[in-house]
């Protein structure tokens, strides 16, 4: 069978995953799910109902990572995991405090009893340690890592972009705009039709993009 993807172009869970499928170059059918408005054979599958959700001939996938992981195993001709155990450090980190950090400055007011300035200094410090990392990528060349935590980077940025493009981060602020104009995510963020049931297969990559 050909894997299924339920996925939210903004999301940047489902930004990842993409991300890896195109890399790795595996074919999936991309069911683009509106958040609002979940469809039940979505929630049937997803043990969190949350996206991504990717599932294959031998079951379902329900973390971003794994499912990351999953399409590089197969197959990753950009050696995306070649990479030093220490980026897996820093994935965990974004997943961690930086991703508690971002939420309670993205959305403040889902938050009222925290302080969000203190959680965009939180934020600013992880930042300015990935800063300090980076040279051209985080390590010598593109790998997990990357790609795992620019778009969480990418959705801090976007808070308040101007404010975002003063701070003093220069490799950051370098590094971001190359992962947002690598061709895997241009091929990631584009325009997906949300789906229905009996829809016809909407396959992801597309050939010719």
């Amino acid at each position: 069978m050909t894997p299924i993807l339920y996925s939210f172009r903004r999301c940047p869970y489902a930004m990842r995953a993409r991300l890896a499928i195109q890399s790795a170059q595996i074919c999936v059918e991309l069911r683009e799910v509106v958040l609002r408005d979940k469809p039940q054979a979505f929630l049937d599958v997803s043990p969190s109902a949350t996206v991504p959700c990717l599932v294959h001939a031998s079951g379902v996938i329900d973390e971003s990572l794994d499912i990351m992981q999953w399409a590089l195993a197969q197959n990753d001709p950009l050696g995306w995991l070649n990479m030093p155990k220490h980026g897996f450090e820093w994935i965990v980190r974004n997943d961690g405090p930086f991703k508690h950090a971002l939420d309670r400055t993205k959305y403040a007011s889902r938050y009222p009893d925290e302080d969000a300035s203190a959680h965009c200094l939180d934020a600013c410090a992880f930042l300015a340690d990935l800063d300090a990392q980076l040279g051209l990528w985080m390590f010598d060349h593109p790998t997990l890592a990357d790609f795992a935590i620019a778009p969480f980077v990418r959705q801090f940025a976007f808070i308040d972009k101007a404010w975002f493009d003063t701070q003093p981060w220069p490799d950051l602020h370098r590094w971001l705009d190359q992962c947002l104009t690598a061709p895997e995510f241009a091929m990631s963020m584009q325009k997906f039709p949300q789906w229905h049931v009996g829809d016809a297969p909407f396959l992801f990559p597309q050939d010719g993009d």
